[in-house]
């Protein structure tokens, strides 16, 4: 192979033309199976869709369980005011005490209850849980009912008029 002087830049680029055609194809075949660059912007890309889709649907999700702890607590608290009310009323009902002094028992607990019935019921006396009669024995019928009581009210105020 006889070597010829260059003196320009056309005959530097035809003698290395073949070699830098065949070094390409050496690294074509190399890298063959990977992907360009252009494709690794494009995937990138879709990640980063994926990626803001998704933290959306996280950020609704955790909107959407917050509510649900919100709701599940309210629920907690009228469900342990049935409970409470419900204790209430049973032990109103042993104490003897009548079903309006409920609202006079305080705690939140069966013996702090008991306890608030107890002091409700030595306060009111031991007619506590007994409701006064419909008609005084004193009034001469042997079985006073309402009708008996309306008759004896209506003869008594509306005498002759």
């Amino acid at each position: 192979m006889a070597f010829e002087t260059i003196t320009t830049q056309e005959q530097f680029d035809e003698m290395v033309k073949d070699r830098l055609a065949r070094a390409e194809e050496k690294y074509a075949k190399r890298y063959e199976g990977f992907i360009s660059a252009d494709d690794v912007e494009k995937i990138k890309a879709d990640y980063e869709k994926q990626i803001s889709d998704l933290n959306g649907a996280i950020d609704a999700a955790s909107k959407k369980a917050a509510k649900y702890d919100t709701d599940i607590a309210e629920m907690d608290a009228k469900i342990k005011n049935y409970e409470t009310a419900s204790v209430k009323t049973r032990i109103a009902h042993e104490a003897g005490l009548s079903y309006d002094a409920i609202e006079f028992l305080r705690g939140e607990d069966e013996e702090s209850i008991k306890k608030s019935a107890e002091g409700l019921k030595a306060l009111l006396g031991t007619s506590a849980g007994t409701k006064q009669p419909l008609a005084s024995a004193e009034s001469g019928a042997s079985k006073p009912t309402a009708k008996n009581e309306f008759k004896n009210w209506f003869s008594e105020n509306f005498k002759g008029e």
